[in-house]
């Protein structure tokens, strides 16, 4: 038969094994995975050479749209994401303007995303003090779940939750099937020590970092989960930044809590003392940690006990970057071009992480916590969503390749060393991206979750739990 599309001759990368091998592709999704396809296709495209892996799914971006294009939009944003072999992203409810808290916000993004997307993508729904009552109407829009803050947002219209509205709000996500993620830190603990550096004329790198210590994560992480384990939320924990964190949600995941956790790629590449170097462009929160967090990091990963890596793209414009004082800087780091190359880099290349590790900590895992039926992986029945790659090709990022909105990132000043070079990016069998070059219109789709499969699975799991 004549197929749509063809990859021949491509190194392919699954959880579970490397091979060569072909994929066939009809109507946007993979139908055969095969050593040796004879067939015909309209397209057939000759990976020799290259690893072909699972498009990346980065569940984590601020892209601000509406609202805040200047800072970042959909057309840049997930161009980008996409020159990094991204092929689905999940958008936070803020920084948008309005954040996605009701019902309206949540259409008026959604259709900004089909018009200005080049990948796929997903919504998440603002938990606020404000929308308590509003989470059943995000959920039936379809949203991935709910973020909340527990410390502050830094955005006035998306205020941090406290402890009555954040239980309530995972009992009230409970019901509904989906999982609620948080920023943990402390907000008694953060607020009280910046007011106190302020207060005090102190405005440097080492000031603003110990204004947000480990201690602040750890205790918000720990009473989070104490609500997830009373109300039975799925828990997720974004950006965690010390090792402690991700043992602590490791821990927590062995006592039957259902909880994840996710880290970026500056936690695991640079320092508290590249904070000092780089200025304020490498501010963000949690902040960077020493490199012996950075370590421990390094270890949880290894351990199984981080999920998942996400970005955590946080652009803004130049100028609000560039203040001498580092608690007036705005807080937020770009880096969705870069994660799967930096990791391989990093985590590869060194010998830290295998090549499987890597497509499951960026692609497949995310598709399982969220419940993407069709996303995160090679094989017959899911979404033909691929990233061709060229191991061989290390280099030192550079100015010029960086698609985002602002040609801002600490990589640059840092010259962050990229394993590899995205060569193609497909997302439903088209490619979006090829050498360094868009393309393709855009064309994203809204992706939701699959809430009857997500509640099938916990029943599977509960009647399979011995006892």
């Amino acid at each position: 038969m004549t197929f749509d599309l063809i990859i021949r001759n491509g190194t392919l990368v699954r959880e579970s094994s490397i091979a060569r091998g072909d994929i066939a592709v009809e109507d946007g999704q993979i139908v055969q995975i095969v050593p040796e396809l004879f067939a015909t296709a309209h397209e057939i495209i000759d990976a020799n050479g290259l690893h072909v892996f699972a498009g990346m799914i980065d569940p984590h971006v601020h892209f601000n749209e509406p609202g805040r294009t200047d800072w970042e939009g959909f057309s840049t944003g997930s161009a980008a994401l996409a020159a990094g072999g991204g092929t689905c992203f999940f958008d936070m409810p803020l920084n948008s303007s309005p954040p996605v808290l009701t019902a309206d916000a949540f259409d008026e993004k959604r259709r900004l995303g089909e018009q200005r997307s080049l990948t796929d993508f997903a919504l998440w729904g603002g938990l606020t003090p404000l929308n308590l009552h509003l989470m059943d109407d995000l959920a039936a829009r379809g949203v991935v779940g709910f973020k909340a803050f527990m410390s502050n947002s830094a955005i006035d219209e998306f205020p941090h939750v406290d402890d009555l509205t954040l239980l309530e709000g995972m009992q009230r996500a409970a019901k509904l099937g989906l999982p609620v993620a948080v920023h943990a830190e402390n907000e008694t603990i953060t607020s009280g020590l910046t007011r106190r550096a302020m207060l005090a004329g102190k405005t440097t790198a080492r000031d603003f970092l110990n204004s947000r210590p480990p201690i602040a994560e750890l205790e918000a992480i720990e009473r989070a989960i104490a609500f997830a384990a009373e109300t039975k939320c799925a828990l997720h924990i974004v950006h965690v930044s010390t090792g402690a964190g991700a043992a602590a949600v490791f821990a927590a995941r062995e006592n039957d809590v259902n909880v994840t956790c996710e880290t970026c790629p500056h936690y695991l590449l640079l320092t508290d003392v590249d904070a000092a170097d780089l200025g304020p462009i490498a501010k963000c929160a949690p902040p960077l940690r020493s490199s012996g967090e950075v370590e421990g990091l390094w270890t949880q990963l290894a351990d199984d006990a981080i999920d998942f890596i996400a970005s955590d793209h946080s652009p803004s414009p130049p100028h609000m970057k560039q203040s001498g004082n580092w608690f007036e800087a705005w807080g937020g780091i770009p880096g969705c071009q870069t994660t799967l190359e930096a990791m391989l880099a990093a985590g590869y290349e060194q010998d830290r992480l295998t090549l499987q590790r890597i497509t499951e900590l960026t692609s497949s895992a995310v598709a399982r916590r969220f419940n993407l039926a069709n996303k995160g992986k090679l094989a017959p029945g899911y979404d033909a969503d691929f990233t061709l790659i060229d191991l061989s090709a290390a280099r030192r990022l550079e100015r010029d390749e960086l698609l985002y909105r602002h040609r801002v990132t600490p990589y640059l000043k840092h010259r962050l060393n990229l394993a590899g070079r995205v060569r193609r990016t497909i997302v439903r069998g088209r490619t979006i991206f090829l050498n360094g070059q868009v393309t393709f219109d855009p064309r994203g789709k809204l992706i939701t979750p699959q809430l009857q499969q997500q509640q099938q699975q916990q029943q599977h799991q509960a009647k399979e739990r011995p006892r």
